[in-house]
Formats: C-alpha cells, structure tokens, sequence
C-alpha cells in the first residue's frame, strides 16, 4: 500500500543517482533543500507513516504539495548547490542548517620568502594567490594533502618555520616527507620557490589542459627506461596525485566564472532542456522544461527558442555555454548583446571543467525526458485515452489492451536476433518478453516473417492443464502486433499469420517520422505528433529495439568468450579486457599484433599464439 502524501511521486521516477532535493509549499515557496548520494533512498525515506517522522520533518512534509530534484555529478557539486540553494531561498526548515560564513579557498603566500599552502576565509592576506571557492573546508583538505605529494610545498605555521631556521631540525611535515625541508635546508629557498611555481601553475591550469601531468608522466618513463627505478617511484607517486587532484576538483570553477549552461536531450517525438546558472563560480540555480517536437525540429532549433525566451526579462551574462550549436548562432547572439548591452559569446565546452559541468547539466536534461516519459506511462487517465485513441487511429475492433512488438537486430548481416516486448494495459509486461535467433536467413523482412511464423503457432496448440506457466503466457493472443519497420516488414507480418488461418491487427512503425503502417495500405498513417497513441507506440518500439540489442551483444559475449578460452594462457581476466577492446572475434582476426598486444595481459608471445589460433579458425571455418 502506498504510504506518504498523495503527491508523493512514484517510487521508480525518482533517480538513484547523487543529487539536490527542494520540497515546495502550494505557493512555490522552497520549505527544504537537502542534498543525497542516492535520491530515490533518501526521498522515500520521508514517504512514511508520519509519527515515524522527527516532529520538524513530519510538518515539512504535511506542509509540502510538491517535490523536484537536480542531478549532479559528485558529492562536491552536490555540496556547493545545496549550500547556494540554502542561501537564495532561506527555506524556514533549513534554519539549523544556515550558516553565513563565506566559502573556503586554498591560498598561497606568495609574498613570503618560502610560500606556504594554506586553507582561509580570508581573501585579504597580502601578496597571496588564491584558488576555489570549495564548498566545504574538508574537501579542501582533501585536495591539498593530495597535492602535497606531487609539490612537497610548505604548509606549516610561521612560528614552526622559525625555530626549524633557528635550530636546524625539519618540522614534523618535512620528517614525514610531506614538506621538500626549506626550513632545514633540505632543499634551498630557491628550490622551493620553483615548486610553488609548479603548484600554482598547476592549480591555474587545472581543468584547461593537462600539459604539467603529461609531463610528469614523461619524467617516470624515462627514469623506468634508464632502469632509475627509485626516482621513476616518485616521479610515479606524483603523476597519481596529480591524476587525484584533477578527479576530485573537476567541480571547482573559477570564482570570476558568470555563464547560463543550457543542455538537450530529446528522441523523435519530445525533448527537455536543462539550465544550470553559475555566478561567481557558484551554481546559484537549476531548472528543467519538457517540449513537445513538430515535425522535423531540431536540436539546435529548440536551444535557440529556449535561449531566446529565457532572457525575455531577464539580462543574459557574457557567457552561455550549449549542448550542441544553436541555430542561427549569429543572429541570436546579435539579440542577446542588445539585451544585454554588452558582448555575449555562445560555446559549445569541449574540455575542461565547463565540459564537465556539462555533462551534468545534459545528465539532468536526460532524466527530465525520461521522468516525464515515465509519468505518462504511469498515469492511468494517459494510458486509457492512449488505448482508446489508438484503437481509433488504426480502426481496430477492439481496445488494443495486450500489445506485442517485434524488432530484428544484426551486426553487419551476422548474428541476427529479434526480440518480442509485452505492454497489457499500456504497461511493461516484462516476464513475457521473449528472445528469438533467427536462421538461414539475413535479409529484414523474411526475418519478420520466420519470427511472427513461429510465435503464431503457439496460438493453434491446445494447451492442456500440464503445460508450463511459460508456454500458457506465450499462449495469450495479443490485439495488436506492432512490427518495428515499413511497409515491407508490416506486409511480412500479416502473410506470416495468414498463413496460419490466424488473425491479428498488424501494424508498423517507421522511426524517421513515426509513420504508422498499415498492411496493403499505400501511404502511411500519420498519428498527432502530441498524441499519448504515439508515445505509446513509440515506447514499445524503442523497448523492442533495446531489447534485441541487449540480446545480441549477451551472444556476442559469449561467442567470443567460447572461443578464446580454447587458446592456453588467456585467462577470465585477458579475456575479458580483448572483449571490451575489440568486441568480437571478427575484430580480433582484423587487428594487428601490435594492436592487440597494447591490452593489458598481453605479451609478444601470448599476441602471437593468439593470431595463430584466430588464423587457424578462419582456415578451418
């Protein structure tokens, strides 16, 4: 039995990935932000009974009519939305949460005679370089200890480097090998300075390119290759911090950084679109709108309406970054500078952290369509009036209330496959969904044929009491037949069940324009590009086609795992890394040895013994 509100939204539509939550009143007003790793475990974990609630939380959630969420990419971006969030809105069940300290940075004091790291609040100590902001002091902490490793840089107190001078003994953080030693002469005041340098330039650069890594990397190369292994260890210890740092602050953004994200992501017939706000670094808002497609609208066409209509009102920043290029990219810049009385620039990020905070951005654009597709399935009203609807767009006898949808798959002519999905109700009927290897042929309408001939026949079979539950669901007569191809296919389809005396409505779906086909009919169907009959269809389509797909790669994996396990000395572990490289056996006898011996495990000898099977094979096959 469902628990929680009645507007608490299903269980299954809420993501499990990282992510911020805000509960609004019947007003607009955001009562409660809160942040998880897992949204859908933390979200209804609030959807109980509510004198299994804390007495604050239990009236939070009897005041709330609604909740929504932006996805993020990492505990970090999760922390710094959260925080900014908590700022605009100063939402009344967050007051214990509040906190108007300013954000930590990671400072250099540049200004002293050997420069020290440091974490401050304060963005006034002369002559220092600062980086972030961070959202917490931890994480701060977190990079800098990593980044100690690759630039031993000091990071002690004025009064600890003052009597090291004066006595000559390495502080704790240069005898635990966390500090390269000026105070003690381990390394001259000259030396150290060099590796501040290094380390601000680092941190300058860091998101933009990878030029200091790659060097590093170069340095352990050749000191393995000159057999210098104990400084190819160090050069190695510092190259992976280096790697860590990048990993754990690909969130920060510079503090200067004002730009609009927006982000698409669509299928044939829907779209949404996402916009992140950065201000001074900070991701200081979220939104997210669905869009129904007219035929042939692109992408591009919709991030130009959705930037145009997003600055209506308000001024857009210098700086708006986009999924893919926007239509007439010139024009709508020209519009926004007049807005904004300034120049503005349209980008599309292809590296750095603006890429990364991208593909959070799409990641949120992609839930969006996916939430909204899901509701439509899940909402009882939609499904009846897609069944009704369809039934009268197809003129079928009956309300379609068990639909089956076929789909054939290949690779290349090979290893054709076709799978069968189930909607009954106009829902997934996952336990009758059914694989099929096709044979003897490769060519897409005699396949269909060969598919719906075999399935057909279990209709004639009189299934008696002992029969197996599989063969007695396989046994249900479906309403309609949804074939996922043209007319070609559809006509195959109905000779195919013809020829059993049976019948059954056809009907296909060809995925250019989402063009209906009927059998013996010459021109196609054309269905109301907002009409819940073509979601329908359509979610069968691409369920079948997942489906196959899934399918046929499981046998791929398989052949080429049957195979190569035959060869002496190839291992789970070398098969497996040969799988995810190469993908099948027809790509393994294409690459070369030099190729193939580039994955991990794979020495000269074990590469040749390889080919040589693989040519064998071919001979023998």
């Amino acid at each position: 039995m469902k628990t929680g509100p009645s507007w608490r939204p299903a269980t299954s539509s809420i993501p499990t990935s990282p992510g911020v939550y805000r509960y609004r009143d019947e007003s607009g007003r955001v009562l409660y932000v809160g942040k998880a790793k897992n949204l859908r475990s933390r979200l209804t974990s609030y959807f109980v009974e509510a004198s299994k609630l804390a007495p604050r939380t239990a009236k939070m959630i009897a005041t709330a009519v609604s909740v929504d969420w932006t996805l993020v990419s990492s505990e970090l971006e999760s922390l710094q939305l959260e925080y900014t969030w908590i700022k605009e809105f100063d939402p009344p069940f967050n007051v214990t949460f509040k906190d108007d300290k300013s954000y930590p940075y990671l400072a250099v004091t540049l200004g002293d005679e050997a420069p020290r790291a440091i974490i401050t609040r304060n963005k006034r100590i002369k002559g220092a370089r600062f980086f972030g902001p961070y959202p917490k002091a931890w994480a701060i902490r977190e990079v800098l200890a990593l980044a100690q490793r690759a630039f031993p840089i000091r990071t002690c107190k004025d009064s600890d480097y003052k009597r090291a001078m004066q006595t000559g003994r390495p502080c704790f953080a240069s005898q635990i090998g966390k500090c390269a030693g000026p105070c003690s002469q381990r390394v001259t005041i000259a030396e150290h300075r060099k590796m501040v340098d290094a380390f601000v330039k680092f941190f300058s650069e860091l998101g933009n390119n990878r030029k200091i890594v790659n060097q590093m990397r170069k340095k352990m190369e050749k000191a393995a290759a000159d057999q210098d292994y104990e400084t190819a260890a160090k050069y190695r210890d510092r190259f992976l911090a280096m790697e860590a740092v990048l990993e754990k602050t690909s969130v920060v953004l510079s503090d200067s950084l004002d730009a609009d994200i927006f982000a698409i992501f669509s299928d044939e017939l829907s779209a949404a679109i996402s916009r992140f706000i950065v201000r001074g670094g900070a991701i200081r808002g979220a939104s997210s709108w669905n869009l129904v497609k007219e035929v042939e609208t692109t992408d591009a066409e919709l991030l130009e309406a959705a930037i145009v209509r997003s600055y209506e009102a308000d001024k857009p920043p210098a700086e708006i970054l986009v999924s893919a290029s926007v239509e007439n990219s010139a024009t709508v810049t020209q519009l926004l500078e007049e807005i904004r009385g300034g120049k503005v620039e349209i980008s599309v990020p292809e590296r750095g952290k603006r890429s990364a905070l991208m593909e959070t951005v799409v990641k949120n654009a992609k839930e969006t369509l996916l939430a909204n597709s899901m509701k439509r399935a899940s909402d009882y009203i939609s499904r009846s009036n897609a069944l009704t609807d369809l039934a009268k767009y197809l003129d079928l006898p009956e309300i379609p209330l068990r639909i089956e949808c076929y789909d054939v798959s290949h690779l290349s002519g090979t290893d054709v496959v076709a799978s069968m999905v189930v909607f009954e109700d106009a829902l997934p009927k996952k336990n009758h969904y059914r694989h099929f290897q096709v044979v003897d042929t490769t060519d897409d309408t005699a396949s269909i044929h060969q598919v719906i001939s075999r399935r057909a026949k279990y209709l004639l079979v009189n299934l008696d009491e002992d029969a197996s539950e599989a063969s007695k669901r396989f046994a249900y007569p479906p309403q309609l037949l949804l074939i996922d191809g043209g007319l070609p296919q559809v006509n195959a389809a109905k000779r195919a069940i013809g020829e059993l005396g049976i019948k059954i409505p056809v009907a296909g779906i060809a995925k250019r324009l989402e063009e209906i086909w009927i059998p013996g009919e010459d021109y196609p169907r054309i269905l109301p590009r907002n009409s819940e009959a073509l979601f329908l269809l359509q979610r069968l389509r691409d369920e079948a086609h997942r489906f196959a797909i899934t399918y046929q790669r499981s046998k791929r994996r398989k052949a080429i795992q049957s195979v190569l396990s035959e060869i002496p000395g190839l291992g789970e572990k070398r098969i497996q890394a040969l799988i995810e490289v190469f993908g099948s056996v027809q790509s393994l006898k294409a690459a070369s040895e030099t190729e193939i011996s580039q994955v991990e495990g794979m020495g000269p000898v074990l590469t040749q013994n390889l080919k040589e099977f693989l040519n064998n094979l071919e001979q023998n096959s």
